[in-house]
């Protein structure tokens, strides 16, 4: 039996097919995004050590939401209140 025959016999697996497809395609996607970026080394005949050419001033974070970083009032008082 093919994946579609089986789908429209038991209709309640369409949902469930529908998730999984787009997990898959989201991993992959990602994967291959990963391995786009110039962060990635996989060739390491050339560069068997790449730590040491990362860029301090660089971010290498996925997402930097907040940049800027400033205190939290809650936590300061918090901080103080334990003193």
């Amino acid at each position: 039996m093919g994946v579609f025959q089986i789908l429209m016999k038991n209709k309640e697996l369409i949902p469930l097919a529908f998730f999984i497809s787009v997990a898959a395609t989201g991993a992959t996607s990602f994967g291959l995004y990963a391995l786009k970026k110039t962060d990635v080394v996989i060739d390491r005949k050339r560069n068997p050590e790449p730590w040491e050419m990362v860029d301090p001033t660089q971010p290498q974070k996925l997402i930097t939401i907040n940049q800027q970083w400033k205190p939290v009032e809650e936590l300061q008082k918090v901080r103080r209140a334990t003193r």
